[in-house]
């Protein structure tokens, strides 16, 4: 679900833009308040995985359409809503700069759309509701299926919404609109079942870390801890080195349902100084576009599956390694901050 600035004019781009910029701000202060210093390692180790697995696309049967985690739910309940929102804004960061992976201009509404929805109204609302009296797997399941294909619910009506405000492209805004709230429903659904999981597994060796729903976590220290922190580090490199080969070269719900309208899975870009100077400077910081090595001429033949790419397995690693680093560097800011203002 990453636009493209091809779907955005200058001033939504820039409006969301400052709407995600400005939570940021507010998720940092919320957390400056109160953050347990733990948290931070396992911020960088989940942003890590979310980096990696956003690089698997799975396919969505009998559609020709795939789809990949958002992983904002996930987030949401092993981190509280402030942090993951960062968090998901760190791995969307180094997507765009790094790896050309959303445009730049589309970069505050694709962290909007995949960061506001699963942390401040998915979380809070529905699953933190469900299972505040019984954090059973049946309900941690149901609660996050419930939850996650609500946020992509949302998520997709905001590209719709985003995409028609700015408009740039001749979509027409009822096809467009039911191309993509069912193709995401059904994505929704299977990243429910796999979020479900992943929380469940966390709870057996951490159940403070799942069952503690405050806004901001507190957490104890001890042995499991770190396993959960080495489970999820081992999780996201092997999904990142070598799970990434295994996705589906079927195009996204987003570039599916442009593809259903347009008869390709991209629009074109309109001449924009703004989209052009943004476009020239992604291309001087992408080292790895669309997670493969520079090539040197034009490829003729279809993608193979599996896709056994070194630039893959490269890109999937230092990715991880890049969002790790820069949500460490979040969480030691807002240390900082927190000190600082402790001493005035």
């Amino acid at each position: 679900m990453h636009m493209a600035d091809a779907l955005l004019s200058p001033a939504v781009g820039g409006a969301m833009w400052a709407g995600s910029l400005g939570t940021i701000i507010y998720c940092a202060k919320k957390l400056r308040e109160k953050m347990d210093d733990k948290l931070i390692p396992l911020m960088g180790v989940l942003g890590a995985f979310i980096f990696a697995g956003q690089m698997i696309n799975f396919t969505i049967p009998m559609t020709g359409s795939s789809g990949h985690i958002g992983g904002g739910m996930l987030l949401a309940i092993l981190l509280g809503p402030y942090a993951a929102f960062l968090v998901i804004a760190s791995v969307l960061i180094i997507q765009a700069l790094f790896f050309a992976d959303g445009g730049l201009l589309a970069l505050g509404a694709n962290i909007w759309n995949l960061g506001i929805y699963p942390a401040f109204i998915g979380y809070p609302l529905i699953y933190r509701f469900i299972v505040r009296q019984n954090a059973s797997p049946q309900r941690i399941t149901f609660a996050a299926i419930l939850s996650v294909a609500l946020g992509l619910q949302l998520g997709s009506l905001s590209v719709v919404l985003e995409t028609k405000l700015s408009g740039i492209t001749e979509l027409p805004l009822s096809t467009f609109l039911v191309l993509m709230q069912p193709i995401h429903l059904a994505i929704g659904l299977i990243e429910g079942f796999a979020t479900a999981g992943i929380v469940i597994y966390v709870r057996k060796l951490r159940p403070d870390i799942v069952d503690d729903l405050e806004g901001v976590k507190s957490l104890s220290s001890g042995a499991s801890f770190k396993k959960v922190l080495v489970a999820m580090a081992v999780l996201a490199v092997i999904t990142g080195g070598v799970f990434s080969w295994f996705a589906s070269t079927h195009p996204d719900g987003l570039e599916w349902s442009i593809e259903k309208i347009y008869g390709k899975p991209e629009v074109t870009q309109r001449a924009n100084p703004i989209t052009e100077n943004l476009s020239k400077f992604q291309e001087k910081t992408a080292i790895l576009p669309d997670y493969s090595l520079p090539s040197k001429g034009e490829k003729d033949t279809k993608p193979s599956w599996p896709a056994v790419d070194p630039g893959t397995s490269l890109s999937g690693l230092i990715g991880g390694i890049m969002v790790l680093t820069l949500v460490v560097l979040f969480g030691i800011g807002i240390k900082v901050l927190r000190k600082h203002k402790e001493k005035m």
